[in-house]
């Protein structure tokens, strides 16, 4: 037995693994330090290559092969790291005996919304519970429409502002800074909607905070702005075959999935100290009405007609679900605008337009439907979000038409059907659907392609537009392909995506609806599935406006997003940016089909504000689009580069552009120790036993 600190090494027969030795020769130079303490932490200008060094292959470590290692904390409290390679340090808390020790204490969101943009700053504070130096890194969600825009680095009275490289030089930046003792932050994208948080060379004892800046459209959902902050990724399935996922784990079991990214788990058994605050403030220019949040206790402070402070309430702090908020303002509602950015010395200028179709287009009567009802029946629907999507389509079969047709499809492993061919809405046909929904049970992987392409491969009905409403969590680590086989399949049909559950995938659920030209709505496990279901018909009902042009009156307007337009249904406007040289003018026209009758209306263009996030707002919808056509052009090495470019031109993070940060002022003693990795909760209402697995 050997004593390394308060690490003790005891011989029991298995291989300890990822605890990194003595760095290598190579020095990290710094520049001097600033008397603001806003700096990079190193000397740009000399050149990065030149400054890393080259790190030696890790070696050594805490003990030798064929050993386990007990942590003994300060407090006297051990833990046996062992057999089954646990990445994390376990620990019991006094008088908390489920508990487990993070690096990761808390969580503070703090946002500000000014017209319909928010600008949010996440905080997570890293500290070291145990006796010898940690790396921490954290597997976390972040809105998929996120134009990640400033990544600080706090230590102590010091801010260490970090700077976009591409991926991979951002990479070798942080790995020479923590070999070489260094404090230090990386920022990844693994997904729009997931990231991985690094933080290199926390010592005993000492705190680390590193906070993400970021901007968003709010979206407006039948007659309410929603923000949602996405407090923990959701257990992802990785079909076999699949390289590139994001996995989910049992915690204890971390590197064994195969995939690049993980995430660990905790069992219900165990719970962490990891808290969230949210505290945001509303700062629309219009007066408000109803505010409120479906998924969390909160209070809300207001001062005046058109400003209010909203805080999360202690006592439900736990990051196990999205936090949602929605608020009205008072009048007639969201009226259709453009909102307009310019830089005054290069006369480029952005601009974020809302498109709402007026009150009419509700008088055309309906086309004739077929309607592909396509459930999600893997494990991780196991239980509430399978039942809640038994509750909505039971709603959806008693409100289908006489001249509709439905189908209903289930996918887990495989897929199956309710009938060979879309049933007509007869009462016999609804009482044999009611009894093909009460049998449906949640088990096996998440083969979603599956149920893709069962409900979009079939001809469809001449005269009859399909309508497929797909439910599920999104619980999927290959999103990529299931994008493909959307766009190879989806024709002329329209996708309605339904999330299902606590904290479902909105990068894939609103993607998948914008290359089906449809739109993405969610149903929470206290949802109302009435109500949800009644307000999807409402929409399905009721002729989208197709066709979508817009007359720009001849100004130099240029890569707008979406490329293309996408249909405009009542209460979901339609969010449009782009670029201009040049003024626009002062009212664009927009034109249109709602069935077979022509339709033509005008939006007001705003004079231009001071607002430089329209143009990250820009450039994160157009890296947006670029991603998903990745998926199936035959060049994406080009659209690689042309994603990378625009990252790098408006500091943004990407799946080509990362974040980081170096505090070069100091070394700290020795190797950079454990890496720690942070397991996370299993969202609620979410079965760990199907979901996740491990017993």
């Amino acid at each position: 037995m050997k004593r390394i600190g308060w690490v003790w090494a005891v011989a029991v027969g298995v291989a300890l693994g990822g605890c990194s030795g003595p760095a290598g020769d190579g020095g990290l130079s710094s520049g001097p330090a600033e008397a603001q303490y806003d700096s990079y932490g190193y000397d740009l200008e000399a050149g990065e290559p030149g400054l890393l060094g080259e790190a030696a292959p890790a070696a050594g470590g805490f003990g030798d092969a064929d050993e386990v290692v007990v942590v003994e904390r300060p407090d006297g409290s051990r833990v046996a790291y062992g057999p089954d390679r646990i990445a994390a340090l376990r620990a019991k808390l006094d008088g908390h005996p489920s508990g487990v020790a993070l690096p990761l204490e808390r969580t503070d969101v703090v946002g500000r919304v000014q017209l319909n943009v928010a600008s949010v700053t996440l905080t997570q504070v890293f500290t070291n519970p145990y006796a010898s130096k940690i790396e921490a890194v954290y597997v976390f969600p972040l809105p998929q429409d996120a134009a990640v825009s400033d990544f600080v680095m706090v230590i102590g009275e010091r801010r260490i502002r970090g700077i976009v490289r591409e991926r991979e030089e951002a990479r070798r930046i942080y790995e020479a800074a923590r070999a070489q003792g260094y404090r230090a932050s990386l920022l990844s994208q693994e997904r729009p909607n997931v990231f991985t948080q690094s933080v290199a060379n926390i010592e005993p004892g000492q705190r680390i905070d590193v906070e993400t800046t970021w901007f968003q459209t709010l979206a407006w959902r039948d007659g309410a702005f929603e923000m949602v902050v996405p407090t923990v990724v959701g257990p992802r399935f990785v079909p076999p075959g699949t390289t590139g996922g994001v996995a989910a784990v049992p915690y204890g079991a971390e590197g064994t999935s195969g995939q690049p990214t993980e995430v660990a788990y905790l069992p219900p058994h165990l719970d962490s100290d990891h808290r969230i605050g949210i505290r945001l403030t509303l700062d629309t220019g219009l007066p408000l009405a109803a505010i409120e949040s479906p998924t969390h206790p909160i209070t809300v402070r207001r001062e005046g007609t058109a400003h209010a402070e909203i805080a999360l309430r202690d006592g439900d702090d736990v990051p196990n679900r999205d936090f949602v908020l929605r608020y009205r303002t008072a009048g007639d509602g969201l009226q259709g605008a453009v909102a307009v950015h310019r830089d005054p010395a290069s006369g480029e200028g952005w601009f974020t337009m809302l498109l709402e179709p007026p009150a009419q287009v509700t008088d055309e009567p309906p086309q004739p439907r077929e309607m592909v009802f396509v459930v999600d029946c893997s494990g991780s629907m196991s239980g509430e979000p399978l039942a809640a999507c038994k509750r909505a389509i039971r709603r959806c079969i008693d409100r289908l038409g006489p001249d509709d047709t439905f189908q209903i499809i289930r996918f887990s492993d495989s897929a199956s059907a309710l009938g060979a061919a879309p049933l007509r809405a007869t009462p016999d046909a609804r009482r044999r659907a009611l009894r093909y929904v009460d049998g449906l049970d949640a088990t096996g992987g998440t083969m979603m392609e599956r149920g893709i392409v069962a409900a979009l491969a079939p001809p469809v009905e001449a005269g009859r537009r399909r309508i497929v409403a797909f439910m599920t969590d999104g619980y999927i680590g290959n999103e990529t392909d299931i994008l493909r086989a959307v766009h190879a399949n989806v024709g002329d049909s329209r996708i309605f995506s339904v999330g299902v559950g606590s904290a479902t995938n909105r990068y894939l659920l609103e993607r998948m609806a914008s290359l089906g030209r449809g739109v993405a709505a969610y149903l929470g496990l206290d949802d109302s599935a009435a109500e949800q279901v009644d307000a999807l018909f409402r929409r399905l009902e009721r002729p989208a406006v197709a066709e979508l042009r817009i007359d720009w009156g001849g100004a130099d307007v240029r890569d707008v997003e979406p490329a293309r337009l996408p249909d405009l249904f009542v209460g979901r406007p339609l969010v449009v940016h782009g670029r201009v040289r040049g003024e626009l003018p002062t009212r664009v026209r927009v034109s249109g089909r709602v069935g077979a009758r022509p339709l033509t209306f005008d939006v007001p263009v705003g004079a231009a504000v001071d607002h430089p996030a329209l143009a990250r707002l820009w450039a994160r919808a157009r890296i947006r689009s670029l991603n998903d056509a990745r998926s199936y052009v035959a060049t994406p090495a080009e659209l690689a580069d042309e994603i990378r470019a625009l990252a790098l031109a408006y500091g943004l993070a990407s799946d080509f552009t990362s974040f980081v940060a170096v505090d070069a002022t100091a070394v700290t003693p020795g190797d950079h120790g454990t890496t720690v990795g942070v397991p996370v909760p299993t969202p609620r209402g979410v079965r760990y036993e199907t979901a996740v697995g491990g017993g």
